[in-house]
Parts: structure tokens; C-alpha cells; sequence
């Protein structure tokens, strides 16, 4: 058996009185694709946050590829991360977000090899061969001389996915990429998630609200409430079979919502 890409151990997240995660402990497998469920609030996008290190932890360890994510070795001892571990880290993992966060002012090209050619030092040539083969892959490589501006939502958020790709993380996380959308525009960024999770070994973690693409697309389900794992297992067990009743009562409104599981 491998190790686990990700192990969290024990952490506790609060924001002043507010304890939002409190003593969560989870593992995901090398090339695992895990979608995180459950009512707003109830902690998944801070995970998310908190391995892409835009949040910090109050109390906990959190192991990425074998290293402490929030503390290093020194002198024997385990202590708080500097900025440049931080650093050597966050290159494991790649970020979609809700809301794009693309450059306005720079053209589709130049949002996908910025960040190579900043942090790892690639060659412009390098980094736009790489970029344009990522664009094709998301079916915009006839966009790559357009503004953000000038693209649909769904482009955009195709856009923002190529880009995270750029930096070949072993890891990515998409924090409920969709929302955002408009309903016609959803089908066409979760066609190119289907596909990296099909044709890609990459880690994936997932948070959404899209119920169906989520059974289809994960290898395992977690279900959150109130900043605990209420129920996990496979999409099918808890979709079609949910043993907790708050996991039944979470699905049974989504169901009335009229969305499909």
C-alpha cells in the first residue's frame, strides 16, 4: 500500500470564538478523486483553503507528499514553516476557484504562463508551448490572444483550470468552480474535469453542489457538517444508501431542489 498524498491530523481551524474545523482527521490516497459534500458552512472550502495554505491552522499537522505542510525540521524538532517552505509546498498543489480570479489586463496566453515563468523560473518559449497545449486540452487554444473580458464564464473558468494545470501540481483542488455559472455554461467545465480525472493519475478533491457530477466523478464521497466528517464511502453508498439520517436529510433537499444525484 502507498502513503497517503494527504494526511490530516487532528486540526482545529477558528476564526476568533468561531471554531469552524474542529479535530478533523482525514487521508487521501495518491490519485484519489474525492468530492467534498454538505450544507454552506460547514467547513469543505476551508480545507481547501487551508492545503492551498490561503488559510492558516490554529492546532493540528498536515503531511503533502511526505512533508509537513505548516511546520518544518529544525534542529530535531518540528517547528512553524518559514515562507520559503510555504513556498516549496504550495508548488504541490494547484487552486480553481468560484470566481476565476484571472488577470483582467493580460490576454489568455500570458494567464496560463505567467505564473510558470515567475516561479519556476521557465523560459517564455517553454512556458507558451505548455500553455497552448494545456488550452487545446481545455478547448481554447483558439482564445489564447483574447482578454477575460471578452470570454463566457465557462471559457474563463476553463481558462482558470489550465492555468492551475500550468505548474503540474500533484494535487488539485476546485472550490465549487460551477457556482458562478450560468446553467448552460456548467456542462462544458465539467466535460474537462471528467477528462483530467479520467486521463490524469493527479490527486483531486472536489467541492460542490453538483451532486451528479459528483457521483460520477469521485472514487470517494465525504459528507460535512458543522466541521466533521459525518459520513464517507463510496458515491454510490452514499447517494443511493446513506446510513447517517443528517446525510439523508442534506440529500433528500437536494433532491427537491431538482438537482440530480
Amino acid at each position: 500500500m502507498s502513503e497517503p498524498i494527504i494526511r490530516i491530523d487532528s486540526i482545529v481551524k477558528r476564526y476568533g470564538p468561531l471554531t469552524v474545523l474542529d479535530g478533523l482527521s482525514m487521508e487521501v490516497m495518491p490519485g484519489e478523486k474525492l468530492a467534498l459534500i454538505g450544507p454552506s458552512g460547514s467547513g469543505k472550502t476551508t480545507i481547501l483553503r487551508i492545503l492551498m495554505t490561503l488559510e492558516t491552522i490554529s492546532d493540528g499537522f498536515i503531511q503533502v507528499d511526505g512533508d509537513q505542510l505548516y511546520h518544518m525540521k529544525k534542529a530535531g524538532s518540528l517547528v512553524p514553516a518559514d515562507e520559503r517552505h510555504l513556498h516549496k509546498m504550495r508548488e504541490k498543489i494547484g487552486m480553481v476557484f468560484q470566481h476565476f480570479n484571472l488577470f483582467p489586463h493580460k490576454c489568455v496566453l500570458d494567464n496560463v504562463t505567467l505564473a510558470p515563468m515567475l516561479t519556476k523560473g521557465v523560459p517564455r518559449a517553454a512556458a507558451e508551448k505548455r500553455a497552448m497545449e494545456l488550452l487545446d486540452m481545455v478547448g481554447l487554444a483558439d482564445k489564447a490572444k483574447s482578454m477575460p473580458a471578452q470570454l463566457s464564464g465557462g471559457q474563463k473558468q476553463r481558462v482558470a483550470i489550465a492555468r492551475a494545470l500550468a505548474l503540474s501540481p500533484k494535487i488539485m483542488l476546485f472550490d465549487e468552480v460551477t457556482s458562478a455559472l450560468d446553467p448552460e455554461l456548467v456542462e462544458e467545465v465539467l466535460s474537462v474535469m471528467r477528462r483530467l480525472a479520467a486521463e490524469t493519475d493527479m490527486t483531486m478533491l472536489l467541492v460542490t453542489h453538483e451532486m451528479g457530477f459528483a457521483h460520477d466523478f469521485a472514487d470517494r464521497v465525504l459528507f460535512f457538517d458543522r466541521g466533521k466528517i459525518v459520513e464517507e464511502g463510496r458515491p454510490e453508498d452514499i447517494f443511493r444508501h446513506p446510513k447517517q439520517e443528517r446525510t439523508q436529510t442534506f440529500l433528500r433537499k437536494i433532491i427537491a431542489a431538482g438537482h440530480r444525484v
